[in-house]
């Protein structure tokens, strides 16, 4: 008796959405470092107080339906990032400028651009985040509606974090949604390890404890080893990525330095109509936040080891251009879609893509 050999079922693939929620201000000169203002400022415009727009971005993710034999083992709908939220005082919403939903007095989330492609929180089934700082992953928990009773709330005489929800709580944002972010950016969020105070916050970490799923990806270098400048990972990105749930479809892999335990997140769309294979995808977060970042001495004061991002952004640029993979920038008030040339003079070069 012959038996078929085993055929594993193929790889999820997802279709995208991009969300834009909402758009928000930072200091110019913490976002570009040691780079003069002299410099970024020829491109980059700063308004009265030296602040530069950047974005929200965040992906909206469904997947290709399988076939009948295919059984269903990957989430069908997945958000890639969350944003700020509403629950940042109002001192700290004038400080970051953040946008306002039409016609009201609070902050656009992004539960606003979800509902803007027709889709709710409640639809979500899997979030991921590339790590925990509250302009990533804020909008995880948000302030109660009215008459609704939240669903966690500070300790007394202690500080909430977020701002606006120590007096009343707040509540998880996406009640069916398993949230996956890196073991180690969550073990650093909990004990406030930031070269910033106020970045990551009770209000948003404690109330999803319960829905995480932590992974531990591989490093690109070995523990306690330095690279140089221009050194590149022996181990292949393959590697190094890491499956979020059986089947693939959605992977990520650690780029260190804004903080140790970020992650960039990889998914594959269907080709022309919905055939085959089609772009790879990859979130890209702040190992280059914009369009403007793409330098190698471009790191931001806000990362816990700048050298490390430098190195970092070297070996993924070279990996974007070698595997042709499609960048969604993070923040990138303009158009975040772009692919990587090698340039010929030793660095890269980023292409605009259309969505």
């Amino acid at each position: 008796m012959t038996t078929s050999p085993f055929t594993p079922a193929p790889p999820a693939l997802y279709t995208f959405k991009l969300l834009r929620a909402a758009s928000f201000k930072l200091d110019g000169g913490s976002m570009f470092g040691l780079i003069p203002r002299v410099v970024w400022s020829k491109t980059v415009p700063t308004d009265d107080k030296g602040r530069i727009t950047v974005q929200h971005n965040c992906l909206l993710l469904d997947r290709v339906t399988p076939s009948s034999e295919t059984p269903e083992i990957s989430p069908r709908r997945v958000l890639i990032e969350v944003g700020s939220g509403d629950k940042l005082d109002p001192k700290m919403q004038e400080v970051f400028a953040l946008e306002r939903a039409p016609g009201t007095t609070r902050p656009r989330t992004i539960i606003d651009a979800l509902a803007e492609v027709g889709a709710t929180p409640e639809s979500i089934d899997a979030v991921v985040v590339s790590h925990l700082h509250f302009d990533h992953a804020g909008a995880l928990t948000r302030l109660p509606r009215s008459g609704e009773r939240p669903t966690w709330a500070a300790p007394p005489n202690s500080d909430g974090g977020g701002g606006s929800s120590q007096a009343g709580g707040c509540c998880v944002t996406f009640p069916n949604a398993s949230i996956h972010v890196q073991a180690r950016e969550w073990h650093d969020a909990i004990a406030n390890r930031s070269v910033m105070t106020k970045t990551y916050f009770p209000d948003h970490l404690h109330p999803i404890a319960d829905r995480l799923k932590l992974v531990d990806s591989p490093r690109p270098f070995p523990f306690g080893f330095t690279p140089n400048r221009d050194d590149l990972p022996s181990t292949p990105i393959e590697l190094r990525e890491t499956e979020l749930w059986p089947g693939g479809g959605l992977s990520v892999f650690l780029v260190p330095g804004h903080t140790w335990g970020q992650q960039a997140i990889k998914f594959t769309e269907p080709g022309p109509d919905l055939g085959g294979k089609g772009r790879t995808i990859v979130f890209t977060p702040d190992v280059m936040p914009t369009v403007n970042h793409s330098g190698a001495a471009y790191s931001l004061s806000y990362d816990v080891e700048p050298y490390t991002s430098m190195v970092t952004r070297r070996w993924f640029l070279a990996e974007a251009a070698r595997s042709d993979w499609v960048l969604c920038l993070d923040h990138e008030p303009g158009h975040p879609l772009v692919r990587v040339k090698d340039n010929g003079n030793g660095w890269f070069t980023l292409v605009h893509e259309p969505e």
